[in-house]
């Protein structure tokens, strides 16, 4: 079984970030693998350890496989994939990549998982339920629709069994439980699983483990579909957030009441 997971560098939430000509800017240095995507990364290391156990796959069978599209800072996600398990880690890197929209993204992570096919079978494609640095929560359905292949979404609950994979997961008020051939993609949410520790001897191993670096030439892929020039939205113009007013305290001495209406009205808050 060879699982590929896609994972992304993200900055820390904390930072401050900022736009210039359309862009996001980060503080340089400060970034990890997105928290979210370690889940995904547990789940492809769980169905692969399960495979063996249930000896369809022998000792040194299978493979984890995580590819990341970022610049040299992205080694940072995949040095913590490396002390997690992962046996491989790629990052998709040029300049030209820079600005790339969610679409642009999605056709940018199918092409490397195409290339990988072409090495060897891909069994499945397993992703995080989203990046903690935009939310958008897309780019599972994107990549799967780029791929061609079922796409199980937000999973809380995996299980592999006579080549297909079935998950169950929550929307709302109502419980699921979905189907489907491999291979497939499969986006998993912070509740599947609670992602393993890294253990010392992962962690001094990750230090000095390979990256391979890809271009959009390697994958034989248009630069044209990704980037600024391919995005599919921009933007245009924007400002940081206004500072908190200070607070107001009103001590109510019976006029309480009045104080609150006239706060309201003085600000257009009614």
């Amino acid at each position: 079984m060879r699982i590929v997971v896609t994972a992304k560098y993200v900055p820390d939430i904390n930072t401050e970030r900022g736009f210039s000509e359309g862009r996001v800017v980060r503080t340089a240095g400060e970034g990890t693998l997105n928290e979210l995507d370690e889940n995904a990364i547990e789940a492809a290391l769980r169905l692969v350890e399960a495979e063996r156990e249930a000896g369809r796959l022998g000792p040194d069978e299978g493979e984890v496989v995580v590819v990341t599209m970022a610049g040299p800072d992205g080694d940072v996600a995949l040095r913590k994939a490396f002390q997690l398990g992962v046996d491989r880690g790629i990052r998709v890197s040029d300049d030209a990549l820079a600005g790339s929209d969610y679409f642009g993204t999605a056709a940018v992570l199918a092409a490397a998982v195409r290339k990988l096919g072409e090495q060897a079978p891909v069994d499945l494609v397993v992703t995080g339920m989203a990046a903690l640095d935009g939310l958008g929560s897309v780019v599972p359905t994107l990549l799967g629709a780029e791929l061609g292949l079922p796409t199980l979404n937000l999973a809380k609950k995996v299980e592999l069994a006579d080549g297909a994979l079935t998950i169950t997961r929550e929307i709302d008020d109502v419980t699921e439980s979905l189907t489907a051939p491999l291979p497939a993609v499969l986006s998993v949410t912070d509740g599947a699983n609670q992602p393993r520790f890294p253990g010392f001897k992962l962690i001094m191993a990750a230090r000095s483990k390979e990256i391979e670096v890809w271009s959009p030439a390697d994958l034989g892929l248009d630069p044209a579909v990704a980037g600024t020039a391919g995005a599919r939205t921009a933007t245009l113009s924007a400002a940081p957030r206004p500072a908190r007013p200070e607070v107001e305290l009103v001590t109510d001495k019976g006029e309480g009441g009045v104080a609150l209406a006239d706060f309201l009205i003085r600000n257009d808050l009614v």
